[in-house]
């Protein structure tokens, strides 16, 4: 686990007004409206979890290819929540998903960043395992450069689960925002093997239902500041 020292950033990016230092061309509109967002102090896992850890929790392994460092995959959000109650059973710790703001800051680098496309570089291959480069499959972990706080694959490889409900953005600051009340689908954030460079981007966010799984999603880990001190 890394620390992430708590901060406030911009969270998203828009396509219009390109003299706004969040303006993307790739920009989707649903990373829109840009808006202030205040994190305090938390823990963030260095790599996605991994299938030796999986394994060693579940006892099973549902990834469609091998290994134990490849990134476990074909985990729906459902998956995640009974492996960490397991996880936390085993170690007395409270494990958790991310928040989706806590995973765009981690990804951008935190209080470190640089304003980079992706997380740790402008180039996509510097840091990402997607479509160009992958040969369609997964790799393992911790294999391309690191971003600013020495966390890996927050670009491609595997999708990652938040624990956020999938929803619009407000235009309001927010401190510590844990995303809609309610709603049909998970976040995903990351891209993947299979992703253009284009949804590889700190910015770019997806949903999927809460049972859904394929080879294209995995997840890493969290701990809130109080429970790491």
């Amino acid at each position: 686990m890394v620390s992430v020292s708590g901060g406030t950033f911009q969270m998203g990016a828009q396509n219009t007004d390109s003299s706004s230092s969040n303006y993307d061309a790739d920009a989707y509109n649903y990373e829109a409206p840009v808006h202030n967002v205040t994190l305090s102090d938390y823990q963030i896992g260095e790599t996605e979890v991994t299938q030796a850890l999986w394994q060693a929790v579940m006892g099973t392994n549902p990834s469609n290819w091998q290994g134990d460092n490849l990134p476990v995959e074909k985990v729906s959000w459902n998956d995640c929540q009974e492996f960490i109650t397991k996880l936390n059973q085993a170690t007395g710790k409270t494990f958790r998903l991310p928040t989706e703001a806590e995973w765009e800051f981690a990804a951008r680098g935190g209080s470190k960043s640089h304003g980079y496309k992706y997380s740790g570089s402008n180039t996509t291959g510097d840091v990402a395992w997607y479509s160009e480069n992958s040969g369609d499959k997964t790799h393992e972990v911790g294999t391309k450069q690191a971003n600013e706080l020495g966390l890996y694959d927050m670009s491609g490889n595997v999708w990652e689960w938040c624990s956020d409900w999938y929803g619009n953005y407000s235009s309001s600051a927010q401190s510590d925002p844990t995303g809609p009340t309610t709603g049909y689908y998970r976040v995903g954030r990351d891209g993947s093997w299979g992703s253009t460079a284009r949804n590889c981007r700190v910015t770019y966010r997806n949903g999927y239902g809460p049972t859904y799984a394929n080879s294209l999603l995995g997840f890493r880990l969290a701990l809130s500041s109080s429970t790491t001190r």
